[in-house]
Protein backbone atom coordinates (compact mmCIF):
# COMPACT_ATOMS: atom_id res chain seq x y z
CA UNK A 1 0.00 0.00 0.00
CA UNK A 2 0.99 3.14 -0.83
CA UNK A 3 2.28 5.52 1.99
CA UNK A 4 0.17 8.35 0.11
CA UNK A 5 -3.01 6.63 -0.10
CA UNK A 6 -2.54 4.95 3.66
CA UNK A 7 -4.28 8.49 5.58
CA UNK A 8 -6.12 9.91 2.47
CA UNK A 9 -9.62 9.07 1.39
CA UNK A 10 -10.66 8.20 -2.04
CA UNK A 11 -13.03 10.72 -3.86
CA UNK A 12 -15.43 9.66 -6.43
CA UNK A 13 -16.49 11.81 -9.47
CA UNK A 14 -17.79 11.73 -12.86
CA UNK A 15 -15.18 12.40 -15.30
CA UNK A 16 -15.58 15.24 -18.11
CA UNK A 17 -13.57 16.08 -21.29
CA UNK A 18 -10.88 18.23 -19.35
CA UNK A 19 -9.58 15.01 -17.38
CA UNK A 20 -8.71 13.16 -20.66
CA UNK A 21 -4.64 13.86 -20.08
CA UNK A 22 -4.75 12.14 -16.97
CA UNK A 23 -7.12 9.52 -17.41
CA UNK A 24 -4.91 8.73 -20.71
CA UNK A 25 -1.89 8.75 -18.30
CA UNK A 26 -2.89 6.00 -15.69
CA UNK A 27 -5.05 4.02 -18.27
CA UNK A 28 -1.67 3.68 -20.54
CA UNK A 29 0.59 2.67 -17.69
CA UNK A 30 -2.13 0.11 -16.14
CA UNK A 31 -2.83 -1.28 -19.78
CA UNK A 32 0.96 -1.71 -20.06
CA UNK A 33 1.32 -3.39 -16.44
CA UNK A 34 -1.46 -5.59 -17.16
CA UNK A 35 -0.78 -6.99 -20.83
CA UNK A 36 2.90 -6.07 -21.43
CA UNK A 37 4.16 -8.67 -18.92
CA UNK A 38 6.59 -10.07 -21.57
CA UNK A 39 8.50 -6.39 -22.79
CA UNK A 40 6.96 -4.06 -25.07
CA UNK A 41 6.31 -5.17 -28.48
CA UNK A 42 5.25 -2.93 -31.51
CA UNK A 43 1.77 -3.82 -31.48
CA UNK A 44 1.34 -3.47 -27.94
CA UNK A 45 2.80 0.03 -28.14
CA UNK A 46 0.78 0.62 -31.20
CA UNK A 47 -2.70 -0.40 -29.35
CA UNK A 48 -1.87 1.86 -26.42
CA UNK A 49 -0.94 4.80 -28.48
CA UNK A 50 -3.86 4.62 -30.32
CA UNK A 51 -6.62 3.57 -27.66
CA UNK A 52 -5.39 4.83 -24.66
CA UNK A 53 -4.56 8.33 -26.32
CA UNK A 54 -5.63 11.97 -24.55
CA UNK A 55 -7.90 12.18 -28.15
CA UNK A 56 -9.51 9.12 -27.65
CA UNK A 57 -10.37 9.60 -24.26
CA UNK A 58 -11.79 13.14 -24.77
CA UNK A 59 -14.01 11.59 -27.50
CA UNK A 60 -15.39 8.99 -25.58
CA UNK A 61 -15.71 11.37 -22.54
CA UNK A 62 -17.69 13.40 -25.02
CA UNK A 63 -20.03 10.53 -25.88
CA UNK A 64 -23.17 10.61 -24.09
CA UNK A 65 -23.23 6.91 -24.20
CA UNK A 66 -20.65 6.41 -22.11
CA UNK A 67 -19.56 7.61 -18.05
CA UNK A 68 -16.77 7.86 -16.65
CA UNK A 69 -16.07 7.38 -12.69
CA UNK A 70 -12.96 8.75 -11.54
CA UNK A 71 -11.36 7.79 -8.10
CA UNK A 72 -9.01 10.79 -6.90
CA UNK A 73 -6.43 10.91 -3.65
CA UNK A 74 -5.88 14.39 -3.16
CA UNK A 75 -7.09 15.38 -6.35
CA UNK A 76 -4.24 12.85 -8.14
CA UNK A 77 -6.04 10.49 -10.34
CA UNK A 78 -5.36 6.72 -9.18
CA UNK A 79 -8.54 4.84 -10.96
CA UNK A 80 -11.46 4.98 -12.92
CA UNK A 81 -14.46 3.03 -14.53
CA UNK A 82 -15.86 3.38 -18.06
CA UNK A 83 -19.18 2.64 -18.82
CA UNK A 84 -21.16 2.18 -21.83
CA UNK A 85 -24.71 1.59 -22.42
CA UNK A 86 -27.15 0.73 -25.27
CA UNK A 87 -23.99 -2.22 -26.00
CA UNK A 88 -25.27 -5.31 -25.59
CA UNK A 89 -23.32 -8.81 -24.20
CA UNK A 90 -21.35 -10.23 -26.88
CA UNK A 91 -22.29 -13.21 -25.48
CA UNK A 92 -25.77 -13.42 -23.74
CA UNK A 93 -27.09 -11.19 -26.42
CA UNK A 94 -29.22 -8.89 -23.95
CA UNK A 95 -29.91 -5.68 -25.72
CA UNK A 96 -30.57 -4.24 -22.79
CA UNK A 97 -26.94 -4.49 -20.81
CA UNK A 98 -24.82 -1.73 -20.21
CA UNK A 99 -20.80 -2.53 -20.85
CA UNK A 100 -17.64 -2.09 -18.03
CA UNK A 101 -15.31 -0.90 -20.75
CA UNK A 102 -12.74 -0.76 -18.25
CA UNK A 103 -11.78 -0.48 -14.69
CA UNK A 104 -8.46 0.56 -14.04
CA UNK A 105 -6.93 1.18 -10.67
CA UNK A 106 -3.01 2.20 -10.18
CA UNK A 107 -1.35 -0.74 -8.91
CA UNK A 108 -0.17 1.73 -5.37
CA UNK A 109 -3.77 1.85 -4.82
CA UNK A 110 -5.35 -2.07 -5.18
CA UNK A 111 -7.05 -3.26 -2.77
CA UNK A 112 -7.40 -0.53 -0.58
CA UNK A 113 -11.51 -0.79 -1.47
CA UNK A 114 -11.36 1.88 -4.70
CA UNK A 115 -12.06 -0.72 -7.29
CA UNK A 116 -15.18 -2.24 -5.36
CA UNK A 117 -16.74 1.34 -4.89
CA UNK A 118 -15.84 1.78 -8.56
CA UNK A 119 -17.69 -1.26 -9.47
CA UNK A 120 -20.78 0.01 -7.78
CA UNK A 121 -20.78 3.01 -8.99
CA UNK A 122 -21.31 1.12 -12.58
CA UNK A 123 -23.82 -1.24 -11.04
CA UNK A 124 -25.67 2.23 -9.87
CA UNK A 125 -25.18 3.48 -13.14
CA UNK A 126 -26.32 0.71 -15.26
CA UNK A 127 -29.61 0.45 -12.91
CA UNK A 128 -30.01 3.89 -13.83
CA UNK A 129 -30.25 3.46 -17.88
CA UNK A 130 -32.49 0.73 -18.96
CA UNK A 131 -30.62 -1.38 -18.61
CA UNK A 132 -31.49 -5.05 -17.14
CA UNK A 133 -27.45 -6.07 -16.37
CA UNK A 134 -24.14 -4.62 -16.24
CA UNK A 135 -21.32 -7.23 -18.13
CA UNK A 136 -17.41 -7.15 -19.07
CA UNK A 137 -14.93 -8.84 -20.18
CA UNK A 138 -11.63 -9.14 -18.55
CA UNK A 139 -8.24 -10.74 -20.60
CA UNK A 140 -8.17 -14.48 -19.04
CA UNK A 141 -4.39 -13.81 -18.20
CA UNK A 142 -5.36 -11.49 -15.75
CA UNK A 143 -5.99 -14.00 -13.00
CA UNK A 144 -6.00 -11.24 -10.11
CA UNK A 145 -8.92 -9.42 -11.84
CA UNK A 146 -10.79 -12.14 -12.55
CA UNK A 147 -10.67 -13.73 -8.84
CA UNK A 148 -11.78 -9.84 -7.75
CA UNK A 149 -15.21 -9.89 -10.20
CA UNK A 150 -15.79 -13.50 -8.66
CA UNK A 151 -15.69 -11.77 -4.98
CA UNK A 152 -17.86 -9.06 -5.90
CA UNK A 153 -20.42 -11.84 -6.85
CA UNK A 154 -19.86 -11.89 -10.95
CA UNK A 155 -19.61 -15.37 -12.57
CA UNK A 156 -17.58 -16.27 -16.08
CA UNK A 157 -20.27 -16.84 -18.74
CA UNK A 158 -17.74 -17.48 -21.79
CA UNK A 159 -15.13 -16.81 -23.65
CA UNK A 160 -15.12 -13.77 -26.24
CA UNK A 161 -11.70 -12.47 -28.03
CA UNK A 162 -9.74 -8.97 -28.25
CA UNK A 163 -7.89 -8.49 -31.17
CA UNK A 164 -4.88 -6.73 -31.80
CA UNK A 165 -3.46 -6.29 -35.32
CA UNK A 166 -4.88 -9.73 -35.90
CA UNK A 167 -3.44 -11.40 -32.72
CA UNK A 168 -6.27 -12.93 -30.88
CA UNK A 169 -6.00 -12.42 -27.29
CA UNK A 170 -8.65 -14.38 -25.24
CA UNK A 171 -11.01 -12.71 -23.23
CA UNK A 172 -13.65 -14.31 -20.00
CA UNK A 173 -17.20 -12.22 -19.81
CA UNK A 174 -18.89 -11.72 -16.57
CA UNK A 175 -21.84 -11.09 -15.54
CA UNK A 176 -23.33 -10.61 -12.56
CA UNK A 177 -23.88 -13.97 -10.79
CA UNK A 178 -27.94 -13.31 -10.14
CA UNK A 179 -28.18 -12.47 -14.14
CA UNK A 180 -26.18 -15.69 -15.49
Amino acid sequence: MSEFAKHLTATYRRGFPKDAICIATLATQVFLDTYAIEGIRPDIAREALLNYSPDAFSDRLSDNTTTFVLAEIAEHLVGFAEITSERPCCIAGNSNSTELVRLYVQRPFQRLGIGRRLLGEAERIAKQAPSTSLWFTVWAGNDNAMGFYRSQGYSDIGASTYQIEGQEYENRVFVNASDS
